[in-house]
């Protein structure tokens, strides 16, 4: 009986013990766990933000006005803007049948010649000015400059070439992108309203910035010539398109050149062109009128 007194103690200090052990465990089990859920759920957001790339910029795209521009810029200076320009040649035509363009990299000198050194400058200076003017809604200075501009041809060809692209471009434009003030502004110009005028104009009217305009301008210019180049010499669409790349950067600096441009700065050294456009005027078989 005494022994099993001695054993009863012993037996419930056993229990006890056993019962505070595993208590400590559990505790020590779930406060770790704890813990640990909790550095798992503190650190799980900071490595998914350090982890993740960092968000691309898209961009902040165009705004509505920026939009429009450009839609009225591709339109207007589209070759499917019917103003005619794919039946001038500006006097590539003689060129090719006197001897001077005979392929690809010819076409291409002559071009980059024409377009940094003659009529293609001169044209961005006076598409410049009338921008200008009819941006200010200076009347006496748009006539002006529209006049010289009309002036300003070395042949009858040309002339003709520049005026019905002009006249055909005013038309156009007033007819199906009518805008406000724009009566008056070519009114303004009197009956010499020649292209580079006439796409001045008209991207002052519809508050088109005159880079772009600028730009717009020239690379409509350059293709039409590299399309009659193409047909005449003749060249595939591939050397065309090369053509047309190399003058890039030759177009970016024609047009900066222009817009900071005075009068005073207008001239040509491309005589040759000249020469070939007064020879088309009597030129035997032709297939451009100029």
């Amino acid at each position: 009986m005494r022994n099993r007194l001695m054993i009863m103690p012993r037996m419930i200090m056993a229990i006890i013990t056993t019962v505070i052990t595993i208590t400590t465990v559990i505790t020590t089990t779930i406060t770790t766990t704890s813990i640990a859920t909790t550095i798992i759920t503190t650190i799980t957001p900071m490595l998914m933000t350090t982890s993740e790339p960092a968000a691309v910029d898209a961009g902040r795209g165009m705004t509505a006005d920026e939009a429009a521009a450009l839609y009225r810029l591709m339109t207007w200076l589209s070759p499917a803007f019917p103003v005619g320009a794919f039946s001038y040649s500006s006097g590539i035509e003689w060129a090719v049948e006197a001897g001077d363009i005979t392929d690809a990299a010819s076409l291409r000198d002559w071009l980059a010649a024409m377009l940094g050194e003659g009529s293609g400058f001169c044209d961005a200076v006076f598409l410049a000015r009338a921008h200008r003017a009819a941006s200010a809604q200076d009347a006496a200075g748009l006539r002006e400059i529209a006049e010289f501009a009309a002036a300003f041809v070395p042949s009858r060809e040309r002339q003709l070439e520049t005026s019905t692209q002009g006249r055909a471009f005013i038309e156009i434009a007033r007819s199906a992108w009518a805008c406000a003030g724009l009566d008056d502004m070519i009114a303004a110009c009197g009956s010499a309203t020649v292209y580079p005028i006439a796409v001045g104009l008209v991207s002052a009217g519809h508050a088109v910035p005159l880079g772009p305009a600028m730009h717009a301008f020239l690379h409509a210019v350059v293709s039409n010539w590299i399309s009659a180049g193409a047909r005449l010499v003749p060249l595939g669409q591939t050397d065309s398109q090369r053509i047309l790349a190399s003058l890039e950067a030759d177009v970016a600096s024609t047009a900066k050149r222009a817009q900071n441009a005075s009068l005073d700065d207008l001239g040509s050294a491309t005589f040759r062109a000249d020469l070939a456009s007064l020879r088309h005027e009597t030129q035997y078989t032709r297939l451009f009128r100029s």
